[in-house]
């Protein structure tokens, strides 16, 4: 990877109504992303994840700050930024009136790409994307996922320099996700640069090279899942059942989070067999685990990530 794609100083954007308080949904947000990475940008519902996609591909116009793709002031001259960005909006659906194999087809046209090029892409997409069999049914028939598969599936066809997915996943079953994943994978190594907004754990660890965790329209938190798991002070997590009664006992372990009457404590493996010494004296119940991202956001942000505003 190198160069510097999209880059971010100072951030923000305030909604403003006459019957309501201002509302900050970004607070001053600075990054970057290089050429060729797959980045996530990690947070709850509300946390302004939205708000910077929708800034970032000249959809929304900032309140201040600065944002350059490709060198390029974004909020300036967006329509020299567009012919390389490519976007899956949250909640973004195709044409009711096409196919997905029209819908595909029609927006590499578009784009300007030959009849052949679209054509090839087009039917290389509905494999990737397990359409093949829904290809030439309107999309007002298909599924809620099946949709969702078919806006991912025109946007990465596309093959742009640089893509915005927010939410991209949503709606799909497991096998569909994985699909997406490692379709995006595929890109990145042709030399796209993938930018996601993504509220599910699992996806921000398979899927990115390198996240930021954003809350209250904030960067709280940025590196690769590793980094930040190895943040939380411990690999692996003790989860006791019925030891929120008895946490004193175990903060010297380590990080330790109540969950009702449950106790999370994240313990360095060195110490697992004390810890685990002193839960059975304590006649309590313990299962152990690696540390993920749960407990990673858990710590930056203090709240779980499906808790929302």
């Amino acid at each position: 990877m190198s160069g510097e794609i999209l880059r971010a100083v100072d951030l923000r954007k305030t909604y403003l109504s006459r019957r309501a308080p201002p509302v900050e949904a970004l607070a001053g947000v600075s990054l970057e992303v290089r050429q060729g990475e797959r980045v996530a940008l990690l947070g709850r519902n509300g946390a302004g994840k939205t708000t910077f996609l929708r800034i970032a591909s000249t959809l929304l116009r900032p309140t201040s700050g600065t944002i350059q793709a490709f060198g390029v002031d974004v909020d300036r001259h967006p329509e020299r930024v567009r012919p390389y960005i490519a976007v899956v909006p949250q909640e973004g659906k195709p044409f009711f009136h096409l196919t997905p194999r029209e819908q595909i087809s029609t927006y590499l046209r578009a784009r300007g790409l030959s009849r052949e090029t679209a054509h090839a892409r087009t039917e290389a997409a509905l494999e990737q994307m397990g359409l093949t069999d829904f290809a030439n049914r309107l999309s007002i028939t298909l599924s809620g996922g099946q949709r969702q598969r078919t806006m991912v599936a025109t946007v990465m066809a596309t093959e742009a320099p640089l893509l915005y997915l927010d939410e991209p996943t949503i709606g799909m079953d497991p096998f569909a996700r994985r699909s997406v994943w490692e379709s995006l994978r595929g890109l990145t190594r042709k030399g796209s640069t993938i930018v996601l907004t993504t509220h599910y754990l699992d996806e921000a660890d398979a899927l990115s090279q390198r996240l930021y965790i954003i809350d209250g329209g904030k960067v709280l938190v940025s590196g690769t899942a590793e980094d930040l798991k190895r943040s939380v002070g411990g690999t692996l997590k003790v989860f006791l059942p019925e030891g929120a009664a008895a946490i004193d006992r175990f903060r010297s372990f380590g990080t330790c989070v109540p969950d009702g009457a449950g106790l999370t404590v994240i313990v360095a493996p060195e110490r697992l067999g004390e810890l685990m010494g002193l839960a059975v004296s304590s006649n309590l119940t313990a299962t152990v685990g690696p540390v993920t991202l749960e407990e990673a956001f858990l710590h930056v942000v203090g709240r779980s990530i499906h808790e929302d505003e």
